[in-house]
């Protein structure tokens, strides 16, 4: 029961702050301006661990490097610390599960993005959020549109990119199991 609630703690403290990580990575490489309130949470909640990540490895080419491995690395944590718990320390499982565990932020923070444009475009296209949250999925949906057309005035490209993530999800979800 004890390492239930502990294991649980680990996984709320390690999504939160490793999906933080990840959306700070997204914003810089899509090059979109968050909102001040979301910018102020967002480098508050990170900061302590990406600027000396910054130090032995410093952003290029445009990219947060960085915080993209400081994600990793508290996916990593995460699962040592899980598997610590539990008395069950393996090299290859803790970098399977911590691959696994990393990925999984990965395509559930990109699904979420698109499901939340897709309540703004329903109920609130005005909301303060939404142009900040069309920037960020445009990288994913630009390409889906071209191809894709209108259908009726609706477009069909975040219920292609759900479909298309989620197997890529199961795709890198067997790769890393069959790696193990």
């Amino acid at each position: 029961m004890l390492q239930n609630i502990f294991t649980l703690i680990i996984e709320t403290v390690a999504s939160v702050l490793g999906g933080v990580l990840l959306l700070r990575f997204w914003i810089q490489a899509v090059r979109v301006r968050p909102p001040q309130q979301l910018a102020h949470f967002i480098f508050t909640l990170s900061d302590w661990m990406v600027r000396p990540m910054r130090r032995l490895l410093p952003g290029f080419s445009g990219y947060d490097w960085a915080s993209l491995l400081c994600a990793a690395l508290v996916a990593v944590l995460c699962i040592l610390l899980e598997l610590g718990v539990r008395s069950a320390l393996n090299a290859s499982l803790i970098f399977s599960l911590s691959a696994l565990l990393f990925f999984q932020w990965i395509f559930y923070g990109l699904i979420a993005l698109l499901i939340v444009e897709a309540i703004f475009s329903w109920v609130n296209p005005q909301a303060p959020l939404a142009p900040f949250v069309r920037a960020l999925n445009e990288p994913l949906l630009r390409p889906l549109r071209r191809v894709i057309p209108l259908i009726g005035n609706v477009d069909l490209s975040p219920l292609a990119a759900l479909i298309l993530l989620r197997i890529v999800h199961q795709l890198v979800i067997y790769l890393i199991m069959s790696l193990a």
